[in-house]
């Protein structure tokens, strides 16, 4: 198993730091830097900034939101990555929630898994540059001959050749069927909220993508990038303090990432068999009750969500998390010291 460096996206200002672990990760053995983004700072970005004095690493996205870009567009940036740090992309996308889709970006939300494939396929043609890029989709026809359009589009052929005619496409994926076309379409996967006791659930998920006809993978080569905080602590009082403060991320992604009718974490949770909890929770979170809502989450989730505890301990978890298949641990650490003391504790 393999370890990434998840950067994440900013916060209110942009991280003073980062520079210094993207270096230690490159040079103690990481395989990937990670960065994402949400309705602030762009995953883009940041790859091209921190990781051009890198040279080993790869550098991806976790993920690009697809309808913040027209298809082609990200292929672009995909290309030109690639060729800049010399074939080490990774490219890494979602469909995102409607709030986001449809309040940040002005995009229609509906049909997220036939948008899914369409943004693929295109981006696939753009990178074999077989012949001018072509879509006979719905939701990004190309050329364009729809409402306001002057009828004057041409198919073209990027002018730029790719480096790599098959850059790694990872898709971020929580439901059946959308985990079922990420095994089919895809070169990997990016879950939210994998554990080792949820792995059991997502695997006839993807079996059915394998089984499909046309599908680009199987187990045995299809790569699973599963985020999860890590971390040494010394004793069982400051793992219960590492726990307490994992709790409001949690409460967070569970009650109030997305609206009470469309939010996919919650779903993602109730899958997991904690319905009654994650209904609870989300009424108090959107009802402004955060603290309230923090207090229901229990130890045992957050400790199956990540990896805390003695040095025994976390690697027998980390054993525990490749045994069930995940090819690559996205681990978000905040100092270089700690990426080096990872790297040589997991080496």
């Amino acid at each position: 198993m393999k370890l990434g460096l998840q950067l994440g996206y900013w916060g209110a200002q942009p991280p003073t730091h980062h520079a210094e672990i993207v270096r230690a990760a490159d040079e103690s053995g990481f395989d990937a830097v990670f960065t994402a983004e949400a309705w602030g700072s762009d995953a883009f970005t940041p790859l091209a900034w921190w990781g051009r004095e890198t040279t080993n690493v790869r550098l991806g996205t976790s993920i690009v939101q697809m309808s913040g870009r027209t298809p082609t567009s990200i292929a672009m940036h995909a290309l030109t990555l690639d060729h800049l740090s010399g074939g080490r992309m990774v490219l890494g996308m979602g469909v995102s929630g409607p709030q986001v889709v449809e309040g940040w970006y002005g995009e229609p939300f509906a049909k997220p898994l036939a948008r899914t494939r369409e943004v693929v396929d295109i981006i696939r043609q753009v990178l074999r540059r077989e012949g001018p890029v072509v879509n006979d989709g719905p939701h990004y026809p190309l050329p364009y001959a729809g409402e306001g359009s002057v009828g004057l589009g041409k198919p073209l052929k990027s002018i730029t050749h790719p480096l790599r005619a098959d850059i790694p496409i990872w898709l971020g994926a929580e439901g059946p069927k959308n985990v079922a076309q990420t095994a089919e379409i895809a070169d990997g996967w990016i879950p939210i909220f994998y554990t080792p006791k949820s792995a059991g659930m997502y695997r006839p998920w993807l079996d059915e993508g394998f089984a499909r006809e046309g599908a680009r993978r199987t187990r045995e080569n299809f790569e699973i990038a599963a985020t999860c905080h890590f971390q040494v602590v010394a004793d069982a009082d400051e793992k219960q303090r590492v726990v307490d403060g994992m709790k409001p991320v949690v409460a967070l992604y569970m009650g109030g990432m997305g609206a009470k009718e469309a939010n996919f974490h919650n779903q993602v949770f109730v899958r997991m068999g904690y319905e009654s909890l994650a209904a609870e929770v989300q009424e108090l979170y959107l009802a402004g009750k955060k603290d309230q809502a923090t207090a229901l989450i229990p130890d045992e989730l957050v400790d199956d969500m990540h990896i805390i505890g003695t040095t025994g301990e976390v690697k027998e978890r980390v054993a525990q998390w490749e045994e069930t298949g995940v090819t690559t641990l996205m681990l978000s650490l905040n100092t270089a010291e700690e990426v080096r003391s990872v790297a040589e504790l997991l080496a």
